[in-house]
């Protein structure tokens, strides 16, 4: 599905439930995201078995800080991907950031510390390593949109700190008393990510 980024008034903002009025959301379920990012997780895997005709396995991730998907051909892995789910947008963003060329309701983010483990996993193994979103919101629908971790680099290297956030724990961050919720984001925007089928077009030729 694409999605169009230009702005135009085609959604009564007034009903939305994440308004990009400069007020950010004052709590983050952790396990509510994990359940969003489990399901699109499911759907991807079987999206990329229907189309590329190779294997797609799911990863022990959690375990070995791999991303979520290996895609092979014969014993070896040719690809990785992570995938993420988002719906809330980050809303304020152009207030906190405003040097970051973000708007609202295009951004996506990523913890800091995966980005920076996926980087140094492509440099270390050389596999090609995509990140995937699945973003759901009001205004703008649903996709899904992805991009590989070298072209994201290459953006958080022009960016630097102008696009990374920490923002305050709450009590929705824990579980079993354990911190487990993202506090340091980075955030890339839907104008700098490819449409699923592009990524599968680059998957294709590997």
């Amino acid at each position: 599905m694409t999605i169009d980024l230009t702005f135009q008034q085609r959604f009564n903002c007034a009903i939305c439930p994440t308004r990009c009025d400069g007020r950010s959301k004052s709590a983050f379920v952790f396990t509510d995201d994990i359940a969003l990012s489990a399901q699109a997780e499911d759907w991807l895997l079987q999206y990329f078995n229907d189309l590329l005709r190779l294997p797609v396995h799911k990863t022990v991730g959690e375990v070995h800080g791999l991303p979520d998907l290996e895609i092979t051909r014969g014993q070896k892995v040719i690809a990785r991907v992570e995938v993420k789910a988002q719906g809330r947008a980050f809303m304020a963003i152009e207030r906190i950031l405003p040097r970051g060329n973000l708007r609202p309701y295009e951004a996506v983010a990523l913890n800091l510390s995966d980005l920076e483990r996926y980087i140094n996993l492509y440099q270390e193994e050389g596999i090609p390593l995509f990140l995937v979103w699945r973003v759901q919101r009001p205004c703008l629908g649903e996709g899904y949109w992805g991009q590989s971790v070298s072209r994201l680099q290459e953006i958080y290297q022009k960016y630097a700190h102008l696009r990374r956030y920490r923002r305050n724990s709450t009590p929705s961050d824990y579980v079993n008393g354990q911190h487990r919720g993202v506090t340091v984001n980075y955030h890339f925007s839907l104008r700098e990510l490819l449409p699923l089928e592009a990524v599968v077009h680059l998957l294709q030729k590997l």
